[in-house]
């Protein structure tokens, strides 16, 4: 158990060690030939329908999805997943039978995506309804999030077909093992409320995605390599659904006895996601 919770403790670090690009999008200006809004009234917009906007949000998330940021966190996971791959047979079995059933037993419920949906759900409905824009974007890429990672997961399922671990009574679970639903779903929801909410939020939700990695070996339905993966394929969902129009570059500067690089990050007009 300690290995595996070294290996998903350097995902909570690596996930949370950037600064927050999910926060109130910057807002559009004002059309010269209206008045400005009284103070503290915000401008006067059309609202999409929940479905427009998501339909157009999710397409916005996807063009973001091909980036270097990507490439960083998926390669890294995918070296973890390798370097701890010829392990996970050993930390099966470390797990079965280890008198921990009641600690985690809940896991398998918090990770399920139908209670995560259900959240991102609710936080949208109350952010509408109350007109809180933040809450109301927060739920809205908490709901895109999870559809991303749930196509992403049942295509690198179907892809790998990888068969889960072996029960003690010579049984498996249904369905493909490579890489973890619950993984995935949790890292995800996690990375977008470290996003929004900044690192006091991002530190607790990482630990219980971690519990709910753990949970899974627990359960003798994945592998350690499988909840390594998942984490960090659900850490690239939850950037990409949050980074909404961002641009970042980085470049050389000159510094008194020695140089340095400069990083810019910037909003190209984004959109406020409804």
């Amino acid at each position: 158990m300690r290995s595996s919770t070294i290996i998903l403790a350097s995902f909570l670090v690596l996930s949370s060690s950037t600064p927050s690009f999910a926060q109130d999008p910057q807002k559009p200006p004002q059309d010269p030939q209206k008045p400005p809004a009284a103070a503290g009234e915000e401008p006067t917009k059309p609202t999409r329908s929940f479905g427009s906007a998501l339909v157009h949000n999710l397409g916005d998330d996807l063009k973001h999805l091909p980036r270097l940021n990507t490439v960083y966190f998926l390669a890294g996971g995918g070296a973890l997943a390798a370097a701890v791959h010829p392990a996970d047979d050993d930390i099966n079995r470390h797990f079965i039978g280890s008198g921990t059933e009641t600690f985690f037993r809940p896991g398998k419920y918090i990770g399920n995506t139908a209670v995560i949906l259900a959240a991102g759900t609710t936080t949208y409905v109350i952010g509408r309804v109350k007109k809180n824009r933040r809450l109301q974007h927060l739920g809205m890429d908490e709901l895109e999030g999870q559809i991303i990672a749930g196509a992403l997961v049942i295509g690198l399922k179907e892809s790998v077909r990888r068969e889960r671990p072996l029960r003690s009574d010579g049984t498996r679970a249904t369905g493909f093992s490579f890489p973890s639903g619950h993984a995935t779903s949790t890292f995800t929801a996690a990375t977008i409320l470290q996003q929004h909410l900044g690192y006091k939020a991002g530190v607790p939700t990482y630990l219980v995605a971690s519990y709910v990695a753990l949970s899974r070996l627990h359960e003798n339905v994945h592998f350690l390599s499988d909840v390594v993966f998942g984490a960090a394929l659900g850490t690239v969902v939850g950037r990409t659904v949050t980074w909404h129009g961002r641009n970042f570059y980085a470049s050389p500067m000159l510094i008194p006895k020695g140089t340095g690089i400069i990083v810019n990050v910037h909003a190209a007009h984004p959109v406020p996601h409804s």
